[in-house]
């Protein structure tokens, strides 16, 4: 065994001895014929594996590991990981004092061996009591670009990025919901690499960097949720975008029906956007050819087969974006430019995701999309009797989802601090009353606002994104998902290591 191997297998935990640790990785070494290296922050095992000839495996077999016990190893976890494929690396992030960060990598040789690691051992007890997450790792390519002019066209948004930045592929640029002139004010930027996005991100740090004379706002765009082959085959549902707001489901339903009528089941519309459900899959693909790039009530649609979503997940993964009590998600299929959007900015302006989409805040709200003609008959009516979707502030959100479900009205709790140049900061905490276990009824942000009412916005937001609806009982999930573990990973560390 070379010396490098016996350096990376010294540098273990201290839950056995130093030696029992070396002596368990020498051995596991010595049966597979893995080498072993650490360095910046991480032990390589494998990559490649023993007589491996060509390239590494391409995009998408490489699997998130989450909630590792502090003084588990190679030794144990290798043999685990085993099960679903053979293992072309296995990279455990590790602390100076010799344990791990609680979270590795695992790529495997092929895209099916990764799906079923996720398949089988996600929510997998390795020790008991002990449940790991597991979910797929994508190197992301793309940023998030927020705070851009919304007169900026796609053309001027990628000239400046290829300007300031190197290696730009492409931008996607979304057109605001009200008015399809402009944009909806952020970006996605692709690169060529992951590294060439890293280079990115770090130039184009927010407060040091302006574009057009704005300051903007830059993170990791959220990867767009893999759907394997074998499952995107069976789709039979469409989604639509850049609709305009007043396009209602009967129209939608009617042009799709226009080259041959009776195709269309139903039309789920959803602000600016709809899923159109078909009878049959060979006619959702005929629609999607055909109709893809057609007006409909003067806007350019574009057309896309809807990726299904894990409807179990759904409710677990809610810090991702796929959450919502009552929801086309709940009907299997994501809003895939919702997944993407962050809700960068101004705590007035929060975006509140609830319903599997995102409620726009005060700047995007129609609040008098129509005339009130003298005459108009008014009924009185109570707030409680009206759908979600009747509402964009998470406040408002917050009591209706209450109400609905039997439970007393939140209650806001306001706490302030003074910032180093002497600004006032506020932060509410959110009690939920009727949540009989005193220490998960209670929810605080972890930001301050500069008002009460993004404060209180921002508390309300947090509150719902941490409640999901199951089986017509409200229960709190778990406080970090592998995909949230990922994220936080991300941004923490540049993309858990990998810049």
């Amino acid at each position: 065994m070379n010396e490098e191997n016996k350096a990376a297998a010294n540098g273990c935990g201290k839950s056995r001895s130093g030696t029992q640790n070396e002596a368990a990785l020498l051995a596991l070494m010595e049966k597979t014929g893995y080498s072993m290296v650490q360095e910046n922050g991480q032990r390589k095992f494998g990559g490649p594996p023993p007589g491996w000839e060509g390239p590494p495996p391409p995009r998408g077999c490489e699997v998130f590991v989450g909630k590792i016990p502090r003084d588990m190893y190679e030794d144990e976890l290798v043999p685990v990981f085993e099960r679903a494929g053979k293992i072309y690396e296995f990279r455990l992030m590790m602390e100076f004092s010799g344990e791990n960060r609680g979270y590795a990598f695992v790529m495997y040789t092929t895209k099916e061996e990764a799906q079923l690691a996720i398949k089988i051992l996600n929510n997998y007890e390795i020790r008991p009591g002990k449940l790991i997450g597991v979910c797929v790792s994508l190197d992301n390519c793309r940023l998030f670009i927020g705070a851009i002019p919304k007169e900026k066209k796609k053309e001027e948004i990628l000239n400046e990025m290829k300007k300031v930045t190197e290696g730009v592929v492409d931008v996607i640029v979304y057109p605001n919901a009200t008015d399809k002139t402009k944009n909806r004010g952020f970006a996605f930027v692709e690169y060529e690499s992951h590294r060439a996005a890293a280079m990115a991100r770090r130039r184009l740090i927010p407060g040091t960097f302006q574009l057009w004379g704005h300051n903007i706002q830059v993170d990791w765009a959220d990867p767009e949720k893999e759907v394997d082959e074998e499952t995107m085959q069976r789709v039979k549902v469409l989604y639509v975008r850049n609709l305009m707001i007043s396009t209602t489901e009967e129209t939608i339903k009617a042009e799709f029906n226009k080259f041959k009528p009776g195709i269309v089941e139903r039309v789920k519309k959803l602000r600016d956007y709809a899923f159109v459900h078909f009878f049959h899959r060979e006619d959702a693909i005929a629609a999607m050819s055909v109709m893809n790039g057609k007006c409909i009530d003067g806007a350019s649609i574009e057309v896309t087969l809807a990726k299904p979503v894990n409807k179990e997940s759904t409710w677990k993964q809610h810090f991702n974006g796929h959450v919502g009590p009552g929801s086309e998600n709940l009907l299997g299929f994501s809003n895939r430019e919702d997944v993407h959007q962050k809700s960068l900015g101004k705590p007035a302006s929060l975006p509140v995701r609830l319903n599997g989409q995102y409620s726009p805040g005060p700047p995007e709200v129609d609040r008098c999309a129509y005339p009130f003609f003298p005459g108009i008959k008014l009924t009185p009516i109570s707030m409680y009797s009206l759908k979600a979707s009747h509402f964009s502030s998470a406040a408002m959100h917050l009591d209706y989802f209450c109400n609905k479900n039997n439970w007393a009205p939140p209650e806001y709790y306001l706490y302030s601090t003074t910032s180093q140049d002497g600004k006032i900061l506020l932060v509410y905490k959110v009690l939920i009353p009727s949540i009989p276990d005193a220490s998960r009824s209670c929810f605080m942000p972890d930001k301050l606002c500069t008002t009460v009412e993004s404060a209180k916005e921002l508390a309300a937001q947090f509150t719902l994104l941490h409640l999901a609806y199951v089986n017509a009982l409200l229960i709190l999930t778990p406080a970090t998902s592998p995909y949230e573990e990922q994220r936080i990973c991300a941004s923490r560390r540049g993309a858990c290591n990998k810049d």
